[in-house]
């Protein structure tokens, strides 16, 4: 597939005679920000893969090095995407150069509010963004779109970070009924299933993936963070769609050879017409990670309960 072949969703009509505003959502961890020594060719292939699949809302992880020269890099990707950011958040542990983006397409949505969230709770971030339609003349449209990146380090850190987004996967006073959350969960779901065989992967290596018991020994895959997302009312479009959707690792590193799905965008109150993870050779080797595209539609009406997250 070329690189741009993946159309932007088709708007047909000014966003006040729609009956939905159609919108793209991607997540992409960029691997040190693509930046390599003094090098930012990848950043800049990375920018015309995204340009090409017009994302409405882009969450990046790994944006290393983003706010030297005054934020020169976040800048620079807005401005070559049509995009504005909402935030970009540092992470809380590590080395001070790490960070999560969130943006979004000011020729689509309003950005009405914004909150960084879980400050010193969060390995990386936490970004909540409430965004409005363009054209909708009151907030009954709005959604709430999240970026993240949960550690990498251990299930019980995950889950303690999935439950900063449980209150959002149900009814909560003053929210917006639709949602979206966007990130490297480094947390495999229900379509991953245990390797065959774990000496596949060092043993160093097996705590960020099995759960650990009180006697230190290691069990299954530790999906927790994602069950407790799923078990409280978020959705993953997998299941609506009825697709099945690559890997999103597992091809980068001779030592974590087992393909797994840790890039996500969950949904709430949304349908999903697409949700693929977009791969490539020539995407393969710009990151560890793939993006992950979904397209949704904010709709005036209530749609059909087979493509709904409720």
């Amino acid at each position: 597939m070329n690189l741009h072949q993946l159309p932007a969703p088709a708007i047909d009509a000014p966003p006040s005679k729609r009956a939905g505003t159609k919108l793209r959502a991607v997540t992409w961890n960029l691997y040190c920000g693509g930046v390599d020594g003094t090098s930012e060719e990848r950043l800049h292939t990375q920018a015309e893969i995204l340009a090409g699949l017009k994302p409405d809302v882009l969450a990046l992880q790994e944006c290393t090095g983003w706010d030297e020269q005054e934020e020169r890099r976040l800048l620079w990707m807005a401005r070559t995407l049509g995009m504005a950011p909402v935030r970009m958040a540092r992470s809380f542990i590590g080395d001070g150069r790490n960070f999560t983006t969130l943006l979004y397409r000011p020729s689509t949505l309003h950005l009405v509010g914004r909150r960084i969230l879980g400050v010193e709770v969060f390995h990386h971030a936490l970004i909540r963004a409430r965004l409005r339609p363009v054209g909708a003349e009151d907030g009954s449209r709005d959604l709430l779109a999240f970026a993240t990146h949960f550690t990498h380090t251990d299930g019980e850190t995950r889950l303690r970070e999935a439950r900063w987004l449980t209150d959002y996967a149900g009814a909560f006073p003053g929210m917006p009924s639709r949602a979206m959350l966007l990130g490297d969960l480094n947390c495999s779901g229900a379509y991953d299933t245990d390797p065959e065989d774990w000496d596949l992967v060092p043993r160093n290596l097996h705590s960020r993936y099995r759960q650990v018991d009180d006697a230190g020994r290691f069990g299954a895959m530790d999906r927790r963070a994602i069950q407790v997302l799923i078990n409280s009312g978020w959705a993953d479009p997998q299941s609506l769609t009825g697709e099945d959707r690559a890997a999103t690792v597992g091809y980068a590193y001779a030592n974590e050879p087992v393909p797994l799905r840790l890039d996500h965008i969950f949904i709430r109150g949304l349908p999903a017409t697409v949700y693929r993870t977009y791969d490539s050779p020539a995407v393969r080797a710009l990151s560890d990670h793939l993006p992950v595209i979904l397209d949704t539609e904010v709709r005036t009406e209530t749609p059909g309960k087979a493509v709904m997250a409720s």
